[in-house]
């Protein structure tokens, strides 16, 4: 059995940190359409006023064939190299609000090491609550609100966000045994599932980080600043609008998803409206129409971001 107090450092000079406090877990793994999980990783980390407590060990929990660290080249010599982060932080919300926060990727290996881990710190620090978020491709239009399906202990977010309740198995993530760990501990918990466009999930969709940011401030009261996220939104969806405009198979493609979408919400009786794709487009048919207007980005983004389809 791995140790898991040998699966992270604590920071040397961490700050004091007061207790209950809400912790909010964002990591990239299995599944996260748009972009929506590492988008919102890298505002968490860049805009906020943050502090690493603990940091956990690269050589124990990643698979560095899998996902390969970055280094720079620069005409004769390396200039840098950047390996993967995965911290448990201190960190102040827009309006100076304290919360912690688990930022990074999901560990390849020693999950439930990770996550003794985990609760470990969230017991140290007198966690209050916990909420957690990925996102998954669904088919459903971008023309209308990106909706979630919410789990774990809080009743109260459930019913007033989570438009989607299915009955099935699926895949696990490292959130969700945390989300299943935390609530056996009593731990006030919930995750959130971002239904991102299927057309749009390989993307880096601005809504659906702005969702990721609604769900977070529903759950916490946290506060954040969108307004560069919703000004990319709009110039992205200005693009992806005019090629619509200019095919009719798109068009027909979007007419009927925003039909199966509508009639879901009002509470249609048709047999699981937003997952029986019948005939709707696969997600690589509507990628394929969109690529010629996103897959250009303005000069000087490509040295920031992955293009929006790949």
């Amino acid at each position: 059995m791995v140790d898991s107090a040998s699966l992270f450092e604590r920071a040397a000079s961490a700050p004091p940190v007061p207790s209950g406090l809400p912790l909010v877990i964002a990591l990239t793994g299995f599944t996260d359409a748009g972009g929506a999980v590492s988008q919102l990783i890298e505002h968490l980390r860049d805009d906020l006023e943050s502090l690493p407590l603990a940091v956990f060990d690269n050589d124990i929990l990643l698979d560095f064939r899998a996902r390969r660290p970055i280094v720079t080249f620069d005409g004769d010599k390396l200039t840098d190299y950047q390996p993967s982060r995965l911290e448990f932080s201190y960190a102040r919300d827009a309006v100076g609000q304290p919360f912690l926060m688990l930022t990074g990727y999901e560990p390849d290996f020693a999950w439930e090491a990770f996550g003794r881990a985990v609760l470990g710190l969230a017991e140290q620090y007198g966690v209050s609550t916990v909420t957690w978020l990925h996102a998954i491709p669904m088919p459903v239009p971008h023309t209308r609100p990106i909706g979630t399906t919410v789990s774990g202990t809080r009743t109260e977010l459930t019913a007033a966000h989570s438009v989607w309740r299915p009955h099935t198995q699926v895949p696990g993530t490292v959130g969700h045994l945390l989300e299943y760990r935390f609530a056996q501990r009593g731990t006030p918990v919930a995750g959130f599932i971002l239904l991102v466009p299927h057309y749009l999930g390989d993307t880096e969709y601005p809504a659906a980080t702005l969702a990721a940011f609604d769900s977070i401030s529903a759950a916490t009261g946290l506060v954040f600043d969108g307004d560069d996220l919703r000004a990319r939104n709009k110039e992205f969806l200005v693009r992806v609008e005019e090629q619509v405009r200019e095919s009719d198979d798109l068009t027909r493609m979007l007419h009927g998803l925003e039909e199966r979408y509508d009639a879901y919400m009002a509470g249609s009786t048709s047999a699981t409206p937003m997952v029986h794709t019948g005939d709707l487009p696969s997600a690589d048919e509507l990628a394929a129409e969109l690529e010629r207007f996103l897959a250009s980005r303005p000069t000087g983004d490509e040295d920031k971001r992955p293009g929006p389809l790949g």
